[in-house]
C-alpha cells in the first residue's frame, strides 16, 4: 500500500469490480484508450492486474481517495506491454473515472508510484505509453519530467484504422541517489 497526502494505492478488492466497470465503460475515459469494457472484460483487467501483484510485487493498483475510501481508478507499474518499446521495462500507467479528472489526483499517484518504483525495484527508467490524441496523458508524462521517445509506433494488434494503433513513448530515468 503506498500512501500520500489525499490517496491510497493499494491491492484490488473485488469490491472494486462494479465501480471500475463503470469507468472502463465510459466513454470519455475510454476514448484514447480503446472499445468501452464490458464487465466481464473490465474484471478480467482487475484479475491480471491480481497477478501482475502477486507475480512482481507491483501493478497498477487501485487507487482510492483517503477521506472517504471512493474508488477513484488506477495508477502504478507493470512490465511493459509485449511488442511495443516497453516490453522488458517497467511502465507506469493510470486510468481515472472523468468525475476526477482536473484535481491532481493523477499527477499525486503517479509520481508517488514512480516514488516506489525507484525504492522497491532494480528499475534503471520507467516508461510509458499513449496516443498523439491524448494530451492530458502525455501532459503528465512531461510535468513528471519524463521525456518523449523519437519517433511513435504502431501498437501491436490494433487495427491498421484505428486513431489508437500511432503511439508515441515517454522515459524517466532513475534520479541518482535513488
Amino acid at each position: 500500500m503506498i500512501e500520500t497526502e489525499r490517496l491510497i494505492l493499494r491491492a484490488w478488492r473485488d469490491a472494486d469490480r462494479a465501480p471500475f466497470h463503470a469507468i472502463c465503460s465510459d466513454p470519455r475515459v475510454m476514448v484514447h484508450l480503446g472499445p468501452l469494457l464490458s464487465r466481464t472484460e473490465s474484471d478480467a483487467g482487475i484479475d491480471r492486474m491480481r497477478g501482475h501483484l502477486a507475480a512482481h510485487g507491483y501493478c497498477f493498483w487501485a487507487v482510492e481517495k483517503r477521506d472517504d475510501g471512493a474508488l477513484l481508478g488506477f495508477c502504478g507499474l507493470k512490465p511493459g506491454a509485449e511488442g511495443t518499446p516497453l516490453e522488458g521495462e517497467v511502465e507506469i500507467g493510470w486510468r481515472f473515472g472523468f468525475g476526477h479528472w482536473g484535481y491532481g489526483y493523477a499527477r499525486e499517484a503517479a509520481q508517488a508510484s514512480l516514488d516506489w518504483g525507484w525504492a522497491n525495484s532494480d528499475a534503471q527508467r520507467i516508461g510509458a505509453i499513449t496516443v498523439q490524441a491524448n494530451a492530458r496523458s502525455w501532459g503528465l508524462m512531461e510535468r513528471l519530467g519524463m521525456t518523449r521517445a523519437q519517433g511513435g509506433f504502431e501498437y501491436p494488434g490494433m487495427p491498421d484504422d484505428s486513431p489508437l494503433k500511432s503511439c508515441i513513448a515517454y522515459w524517466i530515468d532513475q534520479p541518482a541517489g535513488s
